[in-house]
C-alpha cells in the first residue's frame, strides 16, 4: 500500500514539475541599419499542457455520435410504426371486402326470396281474380 502511495506521489510530482517551454526569436531591422533580436520564452506547467482543442473535438464527436444514434433509433421506430399501420390498413381493407361480399350475397338472397314471395302473391291474386 505504501509503495502505491509513493508511486502516485512521484508520478504527480513529475507531472506537476514538467514544464513545456517554447522559445521565439524575432529579428527586426532598425531605421539606422542596426539589427535587434528579441527572444521570448513561454513556459507552461505540466497540468496546463493538456490540449483542450483535442478534448473539445472528442466531445463534439461523441455528441455527434449520440445524435446519430438517436436519429437512427427514431427512424427505426417510425419505420416500424409505418409498417404496422400499413399492415393494419391492409387487414382492415380485406375485412371490409369480405363483409361487403357477405352483404352483397345476403342482399341477393333476400331479393330472390322477396321476388319469390311477390310471384307467389301474384299467382294467388290471379287465381282469386279468376274465380
Amino acid at each position: 500500500m505504501k509503495k502505491q502511495i509513493l508511486a502516485a506521489l512521484m508520478i504527480s510530482t513529475l507531472v506537476v514539475s514538467c514544464t513545456k517551454s517554447t522559445t521565439k526569436s524575432e529579428t527586426t531591422e532598425n531605421p539606422d541599419g542596426s539589427v535587434t533580436t528579441t527572444t521570448t520564452t513561454v513556459s507552461q506547467n505540466g497540468v496546463d499542457v493538456i490540449d483542450t482543442a483535442k478534448i473539445a473535438e472528442a466531445k463534439v464527436d461523441e455528441a455527434g455520435n449520440k445524435i446519430d444514434d438517436a436519429a437512427q433509433k427514431a427512424k427505426e421506430k417510425i419505420d416500424a410504426t409505418a409498417d404496422k399501420a400499413k399492415s393494419d390498413l391492409h387487414k382492415a381493407g380485406q375485412d371490409i371486402k369480405i363483409e361487403a361480399n357477405k352483404v352483397g350475397k345476403d342482399a341477393k338472397e333476400a331479393a330472390a326470396k322477396g321476388a319469390s314471395k311477390v310471384e307467389d302473391a301474384a299467382k294467388k291474386l290471379k287465381e282469386d281474380l279468376n274465380k
